[in-house]
This record gives C-alpha cells, sequence and structure tokens, in this order.
C-alpha cells in the first residue's frame, strides 16, 4: 500500500529525517513511534504531500505519489485544521467535495456520521464553539468521509476523555475491518498493543525498530516468568535452575518473578516446584511495546548500540 524508500528530511540546521524507509502493508494497522521532535511528523507530512523529501521516494499503491492520490487518503493532523468560524455541516461538505464526492453523498454519509457518533445537533455549530475533544471528533470525521484507503492519523487520542477515545478506537478498528489501511502516530503504548498490526519506532530522525508487534515482542522475551504457588514458603538454596527476581507473599499463596539459568526450559520449573508445593500459575512475561520502547530508546540516546 504504501513503500516509504530512502527519505531524508533536513530543514535549517535540523535533520527531520534520515535515510528512512517503511513498508506499510495493505490492509494493516500501522503504528508510528517515537519522541516528540523524532521525526514522526515530518514523515507523515511528505507522505500527505504537504512537503517533499531532499531525497528518496514514496509509492502509493505501486505508484509514485503524486498529486491524484490526495482523494484516496485521509489525513487527521496533530495540529487541528478546521475552520472555527465555519458551521460545522457545511464545512465538512465543503471539505469532501474537495476529496471528489458530489454534495449530495457528502450531505448523506455525513448524516450517517453524525448519527453515529452523537453529532445530530452539530450541523450549525461552530468549531469554536466546541470542547476540544468534540473538536478532533469533527475533524475524524471530516478524514473518514470520503472513505479513503489509507487513513493517517496523528495522534487521534489527542483530546478525548476515555469514552470517546475508546469510541475512536472502534471505529478505527471498524473502517480497517471494512479495507482501509491504517497508519498512525501515538504515544499512547496502550493503543499500540490493541490495535497496531506492525510498528515502527523512529528515533532522532533514525529508523531504529520495525516489525510486526508479534514478532518485535516476541524477540524481546528474555526466559522471565511469573509463578505462584500454595503450600510452605520456599526457601531457595541457590540449586533451582532459575533466578528470583522478586517475591510477593499473599493470603494464601506466594508469587515470585523469576528467570531462567541458561540452558533450562520452563519444564525444568515445574520439575523444580511439583515435588514442593502447589503450583498455581506459571506465565512467562514477554515485554510490553511500552517497555520496548524505552530501552529502544535510551540505548540510542545513550549511543549504545
Amino acid at each position: 500500500m504504501l513503500s516509504i524508500r530512502n527519505i531524508v528530511k533536513q530543514y535549517a540546521g535540523h535533520r527531520a529525517l534520515s535515510d528512512v524507509s517503511l513498508e506499510v502493508e495493505s490492509g494493516q494497522i500501522f503504528g508510528l513511534l517515537g519522541p516528540n521532535g523524532a521525526g514522526k511528523t515530518s514523515l507523515i507530512r511528505i507522505v500527505n504531500q504537504i512537503t517533499a523529501p531532499d531525497s528518496g521516494e514514496v509509492y502509493f499503491k505501486g505508484e509514485k505519489l503524486n498529486q491524484s492520490h490526495i482523494e484516496r487518503i485521509g489525513y487527521l493532523p496533530e495540529e487541528r485544521g478546521l475552520y472555527k468560524k465555519m458551521e460545522i455541516g457545511e464545512q465538512m461538505i465543503y471539505l469532501a467535495r474537495l476529496k471528489g464526492l458530489s454534495r449530495a453523498e457528502a450531505q448523506k454519509r455525513l448524516k450517517f456520521w453524525f448519527e453515529k457518533l452523537g453529532m445530530e445537533t452539530w450541523w450549525k455549530k461552530k468549531i469554536e464553539e466546541l470542547s476540544k475533544g468534540m473538536q478532533q471528533k469533527a475533524q475524524f470525521v471530516a478524514t473518514v468521509l470520503h472513505e479513503p484507503d489509507l487513513i493517517i492519523l496523528d495522534e487521534p487520542f489527542s483530546g478525548f476523555d476515555p469514552v470517546n477515545a475508546e469510541l475512536i478506537k472502534d471505529e478505527i478498528l471498524e473502517l480497517n475491518k471494512k479495507g482501509a489501511t491504517i497508519l498512525f502516530s501515538t504515544h499512547r503504548m496502550e493503543s499500540v498493543e490493541e490495535l497496531c498490526d506492525a510498528i515502527a519506532l523512529i528515533n532522532k530522525s533514525h529508523k531504529i525498530l520495525d516489525g510486526k508487534v508479534k514478532h518485535i515482542r516476541n524477540s524481546y522475551r528474555n526466559e522471565t516468568y511469573f509463578v505462584e504457588y500454595a503450600g510452605e514458603q520456599i526457601i531457595f538454596d541457590g540449586n533451582q535452575p532459575f533466578e528470583v527476581v522478586n517475591e510477593a507473599i499473599g493470603d494464601d499463596s506466594y508469587t515470585i518473578k523469576i528467570k531462567l539459568a541458561e540452558g533450562h526450559n520452563s519444564n525444568d520449573i515445574l520439575h523444580y516446584l511439583i515435588p514442593r508445593v502447589r503450583v498455581n500459575m506459571l506465565q512467562e512475561v514477554i515485554p510490553s511495546m511500552h517497555e520496548i520502547f524505552i530501552e529502544k530508546v535510551n540505548l540510542n540516546t545513550t549511543g549504545h548500540e
């Protein structure tokens, strides 16, 4: 769907992107991650043809990106861009017509979205009369009204309360289910876990990690487990096939976090514990995307890679 190849972008005295390449597959929800100032928004603006790269190329559906593709892309910018003094209904219709819809079709789709998101009374309202979260909801409708093939969302949950954030998350999933490819930038790592098929992590203008979320998390497995057991508390003497990282005492059970010794597997944990106690739970600890994000950014920042 979207192929970003060796993009370089330099502003006066600042390198925003350094030889960044990404592949976003059709039908994916792709997360673009990174700290503030990493280069995410610069890359998004290039894909939307707001700015041009100094070098490198972008391909959309196998064709070099050009003006004809604008109608097939929907863009929700981090800095909202709706006209504050224009009535919302007319503004949405105007923006939809810029994307190729007739007025009648725009009105029909707008009625659907207004009813779906509880915005029926907003036709005559002006953007400046709305809260930040309500403005965000209106901008989201403007982004998806023309049913684009690629939807680009820059910090889409900014300004939303938890209820509306969940509502928009569900809409993103529904649009994806209907065939839209989603590219979004976010600081919310829980959103990455819930939504993304694949991610790319950018830091200091460089891509430092990319791939499918499941594969990335599995690659960071470090043989760490949680074990809950009942019975007499075990006094570990160092002969067990694991190191105890920490231990917590409950009302009628004990929970330990352990790290396997080299050359051992999870069966060895059970082999050691079962003769001594009743094992209630054995669960591998797979690092979250938040933990991976912090580790990779810190490594990249301190220059230890």
